[in-house]
């Protein structure tokens, strides 16, 4: 299958592992290669198997609208759109709210960059820097994170602000008050030295660039200023939204003193594996545009219906709750198994949204080599999980929300054990 693969993909299309493997099937927080092997799912395909791998209740929705119509497009009336834009629009807390569907967070980011530069009429965006909002032309335009981002050509000016990324760089040293009001100064810096901005875009916890996130507060800090220039604030949701961080249902929420921002996206695990992003804003935002405009498959009533299912079995079941509760526990069991690994140098996050950050031993440089060994470690022991980070040295954990205390304990002993297993090999050269 590599073979074959490597004949009609791109180069550039990531594979992990030395070996790579195709997954056939799953259940629950497992899944299975074509080898018969079976692994524990702590990455739920990039954090978009959110629910549960074959869960029922998502299957029978996506069958029964199947049997009746695969497709109709956003020129026809559609039901399951209007039901899913309903309930998103009440979550979402923007006032006033308009909801527009995409297929995927990328083309989610490129629409609400599209709205926020018409609404201020300004091409200016800023970022955070060690950001990714997703592969294509305008969000690579605005990804902080070089190993993301293939190109310097760009419809924007992007200018890259301070603060994602809250135990590296010149702040680091700082109590958090002192480094919110670092940030702030950096920030009111930059706008006095350029024109009109459109928007900051920002994910309330970096997702590519490792699990990183600023104070909470930052972001309320950030919008006293965006709001006296008229900026907009784009929250990037794609990876923390529907109570992944277990403490709030949005990443934004963590940043409350501000209210709910102007535009917020969302995608990955609202469709539990179907092809679901979109966009809510406010309906002065959102109705900026000048021209018509449609999608083809945004909304389309298969993935609307698994949406749909998906989000009303996370209510039903309090999965924010689950993801406080058992990302509790597999935070304190991961700081265990790692406690006086000179290998880790940081274990961060909140709910079920973890980083490891990985250094060689020794040392504070961050070590892709470590990361990279330690994906193949833990896949050997039956554990699947990502990378990511400044260099690629950061392990991302990310399991579905319904795991189980059992799931997080054992998940944190093969990490432990892989972990070990790593140091073992770097320390002697092999």
């Amino acid at each position: 299958m590599r073979t074959r693969h490597a004949r009609v993909l791109p180069d550039w299309l990531a594979l992990y592992y030395e070996r790579p493997i195709e997954l056939t099937h799953g259940e629950g927080r497992y899944v299975w290669d074509a080898d018969g092997n079976r692994y524990l799912d702590f990455f739920g395909g990039i954090l978009t198997t959110m629910t549960a791998h074959a869960l029922p209740e998502v299957t029978k929705a996506v069958a029964e609208q199947a049997g009746r119509i695969l497709h109709t497009s956003t020129l026809y009336l559609s039901r399951p759109m209007v039901e899913l834009a309903e309930r998103i629009a009440a979550l979402s807390g923007i006032p006033d709210a308009r909801v527009f569907f995409t297929t995927s967070g990328t083309e989610a980011t490129d629409t609400a960059l599209l709205l926020a530069t018409a609404h201020r009429r300004s091409n200016q965006v800023l970022a955070m820097r060690n950001s990714y909002h997703g592969r294509s032309f305008s969000a690579v335009g605005v990804t902080g994170n070089a190993a993301w981002s293939p190109t310097t050509l760009s419809p924007f000016q992007t200018l890259y602000v301070h603060g994602g990324v809250r135990t590296r760089g010149p702040y680091a040293h700082l109590d958090d008050a002192g480094y919110i009001a670092a940030c702030v100064a950096d920030l009111e810096d930059l706008l006095r030295q350029t024109g009109p901005v459109a928007a900051l875009i920002a994910e309330p916890v970096q997702g590519v660039g490792g699990f990183t996130m600023p104070p909470d507060g930052l972001y309320a800090a950030f919008r006293e200023v965006l709001d006296r220039h008229g900026i907009l604030w784009i929250s990037d949701e794609v990876q923390t939204g529907w109570g992944r961080t277990g403490e709030h249902f949005w990443g934004w929420q963590a940043h409350a003193a501000s209210g709910p921002p102007d535009l917020l996206t969302f995608a990955k695990g609202i469709g539990n594996g179907m092809s679901v992003g979109g966009v809510v804003a406010r309906a002065e935002v959102m109705n900026a545009l000048p021209a018509n405009s449609v999608s083809t498959f945004g909304g389309s009533p298969v993935t609307m219906a698994a949406g749909l299912a998906n989000l009303t079995y996370l209510l039903e079941h309090d999965l924010q709750g689950n993801a406080r509760r058992v990302g509790g526990v597999l935070l304190e069991r991961l700081r265990a198994v790692t406690a006086g690994l000179d290998l880790v140098r940081e274990v961060r996050g909140r709910g079920l949204m973890l980083g490891v950050e990985l250094v060689r031993p020794g040392t504070d440089d961050p070590s892709p080599e470590a990361a990279n060994l330690l994906l193949e470690a833990a896949r050997q022991r039956g554990l699947l999980i990502g990378k990511g980070g400044q260099s690629g040295a950061a392990l991302r954990i990310a399991p579905p929300m319904t795991l189980t205390i059992a799931e997080a304990e054992e998940g944190a002993r093969l990490l432990g054990d892989a972990l070990r297993a790593v140091r073992e090999r770097m320390t002697k050269g092999g």
